[in-house]
């Protein structure tokens, strides 16, 4: 998300820490169907995992105990609602969506009424929900800087990297989410990991810290890490890479180099930074990668590219158990010009995703019934349903085991 070219404004550690080996979690064990609940495969010219989940004997035990309670309490809908968030236009769109269908969480966007936050609507509403909503917003600063009406900027990313140290940064971040929780957001889209050296104005542009995977890597780290103090989640985006794609997901197709080039540039920094990614989510970008999601599949509905995610393999990685979120899945053509949004946000979370993301409230019901006719269909499986609901809920502290 963050593009600065779309009139809708989408642009574009550490309670909590999971033990990255445990890739199995809510109640029941790991489907042996592949990652997209169907039992088939993406195609792809390079091996790689074909389950965005594994199981293992510490993992099941786990799973027949983290969560179980709790989930006995949620019906299968409204489980399946915990895994959307969408884009709001003000306080009585929340309320009234919320109200309805009891959704995951909801998306600030430039184009959203700001009294939302300021009037402390947004934190009250959550408050009130059964299960507490993920109130997020794109604040990357630079040119994605939602909030600066309401006095909260700072520098790209690039300048940030040219001229302040990494603890500088970082204590600008834990201010930026200082400032962000009194609004009663829980969520930034926040920071780009995205490795570039494309024009300031381009795609990413200066919203990569740098061309230099280390130093993207540090200063990655700091951002998140500063909201994290602050008790803002972090969002690592936009996986695996979009800093040299071919253009912009807003507004088409992007393919990537290949994954073997990906290895040595894109996709360094989170071999690092997701070591030990505390309360840090990932976002997946509507990316074509050579060699792993094939010629059609941009990452975000690709099996592969999340079960690479999760596992860690092969681009060498430390497998990853925290939220998975897709991009934008109504406002960028790169999936909207091809599926309607209720086709986008089943294929995202088939694929491994556990939220899926989009601008607007009018369709999240028909959403939701295309959801739970993938799990009458088995194409979908409770079980996988119900992981995806226990990290959300770590996410947000419903659990902390």
């Amino acid at each position: 998300m963050g593009s600065t070219r779309r009139g809708h404004g989408v642009r574009g550690a550490l309670a909590l820490a999971v033990v990255v080996v445990v890739a199995v979690v809510g109640s029941g064990c790991a489907s042996a169907q592949s990652p997209d609940g169907s039992g088939g495969a993406t195609s792809t010219s390079r091996s790689g995992p074909t389950s965005v989940e594994s199981s293992s004997s510490t993992s099941s035990a786990v799973a027949t105990t983290c969560g179980t309670t709790q989930l006995a309490k949620m019906t299968l809908r409204q489980k399946l609602a915990q895994l959307i968030v969408v884009g709001v236009t003000g306080s009585a769109d929340a309320q009234a969506i919320v109200d309805k269908e009891q959704i995951g969480g909801i998306f600030v966007g430039s184009w959203t009424d700001k009294s939302i936050l300021t009037s402390g609507a947004a934190a009250r509403i959550s408050r009130n929900s059964p299960v507490p909503l993920m109130v997020t917003v794109d604040q990357e600063g630079g040119r994605v800087s939602r909030l600066s009406s309401l006095g909260i900027d700072s520098p790209s990313a690039r300048e940030l990297a040219a001229a302040r140290t990494p603890q500088q940064v970082q204590a600008l971040a834990a201010s930026i989410g200082k400032q962000l929780r009194r609004l009663g957001i829980t969520v930034d889209f926040a920071p780009s990991v995205d490795v570039s050296d494309e024009p300031d104005d381009e795609v990413i542009g200066d919203r990569s810290f740098s061309n230099d995977p280390a130093v993207v890597t540090e200063y990655g780290s700091a951002f998140a890490e500063g909201l994290a103090s602050a008790g803002i989640t972090p969002v690592y985006k936009h996986f695996p890479g979009h800093g040299h794609g071919s253009g912009d997901s807003h507004l088409g197709v992007v393919v990537t180099p290949p994954l073997s080039s990906l290895e040595r540039s894109d996709l360094v920094p989170y071999k690092t930074l997701l070591q030990n990614p505390g309360k840090a989510a990932v976002m997946v970008g509507h990316l074509i990668v050579p060699g792993l999601t094939g010629p059609e599949t941009p990452a975000s509905i690709s099996p592969r590219a999340i079960g690479m995610l999760r596992s860690g393999q092969p681009y060498g990685g430390p497998p990853f158990n925290g939220v998975v979120f897709s991009d934008d899945l109504s406002g960028m053509a790169a999936i909207s010009a091809r599926y309607p949004i209720e086709e986008a946000a089943p294929m995202a979370i088939r694929a491994g995703s556990d939220i899926a993301l989009w601008l607007s409230t009018d369709r999240v019901s028909s959403v939701l019934d295309a959801l739970e006719r993938q799990v009458a269909t088995k194409r979908l499986t409770e079980q996988r349903v119900d992981r995806s609901v226990v990290r959300i809920l770590r996410s947000k502290g419903v659990l902390t085991c």
